[in-house]
């Protein structure tokens, strides 16, 4: 295994993700890829419609999203480990598919969460759509 995608969320939980990816890039010797998938522009929030302040709260949103990644790959590089970070605006399952098939991932990390039945009658649960169509290896961590 040579290269590692971690899917985090922006959250204090993701640190566990970003843990253990560390430790298996250290055993494995392989690069790690941060990867927070964000969710799409709204259409009225488009470069030239929609107004101002919501451009600019929206642009401010992903410039933390951004530092926040950063300071994941940092600390990975300060380890050693070679890492990546990514940003990406879509829909979460699609995207994280389309980003493995083109890093030739060989090891998705990513967190699960225990919710009730109510909740995932009515909510993807990206780590469940991951394993049904993804055909990488996936660990889930609970969290």
């Amino acid at each position: 295994m040579k290269n590692i995608l971690v899917a985090v969320d922006i959250d204090t939980e993701s640190r566990e993700l970003v843990r253990m990816a560390a430790e298996l890039a250290e055993k494995l010797r392989a690069r790690v890829w941060i990867v927070h998938v964000t969710a799409a522009e709204p259409d009225f929030v488009g470069y030239g419609v929609g107004p101002q302040y919501i451009r600019d709260i929206r642009a401010e949103d992903l410039r933390d999203e951004h530092r926040y990644l950063g300071e994941y790959c940092r600390n990975l590089r300060d380890r050693g480990i070679e890492a990546e970070a990514l940003l990406i605006q879509g829909p979460t399952v699609k995207m994280i598919l389309a980003e493995a098939q083109k890093l030739e991932i060989d090891l998705v990390v990513i967190g699960t969460h225990d919710h009730g039945f109510l909740y995932n009658a009515f909510s993807e649960n990206t780590a469940l759509e991951l394993v049904k169509k993804g055909r990488i290896p996936i660990l889930t961590v609970p969290l």
